[in-house]
């Protein structure tokens, strides 16, 4: 796991920075509280675990508060559909919910547009190159739905690939702010996320410093699109590190 038995849950909040433009928060919005009680630039504690699925070639668990996400990694193995030699492995991806994951659900189902931006988030930091004519199969199950899903399915299934041993450039991290009003609220919970006026979410390769995919949906001034920027950029970074934690202790594990 991320963090020894006895010792505090990991975070990876972002660290605020002074700013010479007029702040997002005003007077009257800091009587305003998060529905957890956290401070708008703050996360949520990240709970991580390598070799959840033993029949899996790799797999990791994440807790991201009420967001619980178990993520399978199988593969490489022979591509049924390769009946002409590729130089670079297919990667197929699949995002599906429990029928518990969230009330508005009703029963298990496959989100079909989260499979899609797993696929374009993970496929630009993979070695394709290293299994050719081979697909690794990418299998990732919403336990439960607490908000900014898609990002700590992103974030896990990137330590599944690496507990799996498939090559890749970097780790990769996910991080999503969510705008209400003039306020922005990094790692939204649900209630956050059904009352927001927009919607950012960052992945990067942090090692790289390198941004892999970027998502905007809703209002935003251009003053919060940087400021949404720079809290992603810190945060992944953060999360990089909790997440390489996460892989030693379970090397260090393995070898006792």
């Amino acid at each position: 796991m991320s963090a020894k038995p006895g010792a505090a849950t990991p975070t990876y909040s972002p660290k605020v920075v002074g700013r010479s433009r007029l702040p997002i928060f005003k007077d009257s919005d800091l009587d305003w509280s998060r529905p957890d009680g956290r401070g708008f630039p703050q996360c949520r504690p990240a709970l991580l675990q390598t070799g959840a699925v033993s029949s899996a070639s790799g797999s990791a668990y994440a807790e991201f508060g009420n967001t619980k996400v178990i993520v399978s990694v199988f593969g490489p193995r022979e591509s049924k559909k390769a009946m002409t030699y590729s130089d670079v492995g297919r990667l197929n991806c699949n995002v599906s919910y429990t029928t518990f994951a969230s009330p508005t659900l009703g029963q298990g189902t496959d989100h079909k547009e989260f499979s899609s931006m797993l696929h374009k988030a993970l496929e630009g930091v993979i070695m394709m190159e290293t299994f050719p004519k081979t697909t690794v199969d990418v299998f990732a199950l919403v336990l439960e739905s607490g908000g900014s899903d898609l990002s700590v399915v992103i974030s896990c299934a990137s330590l599944a690939l690496a507990d799996a041993g498939i090559m890749m450039y970097d780790l990769i991290t996910a991080v999503s702010v969510s705008c209400i009003g003039k306020n922005l609220m990094i790692d939204p919970v649900t209630e956050e996320e059904g009352c927001e006026d927009g919607s950012f979410m960052m992945t990067c390769m942090p090692s790289r410093y390198e941004v892999t995919q970027l998502t905007v949906t809703g209002e935003w001034t251009t003053p919060n699109i940087n400021e949404a920027m720079q809290l992603c950029l810190d945060a992944c970074s953060k999360l990089g590190e909790i997440m390489r934690d996460c892989l030693k202790q379970a090397a260090s594990a393995s070898d006792e």
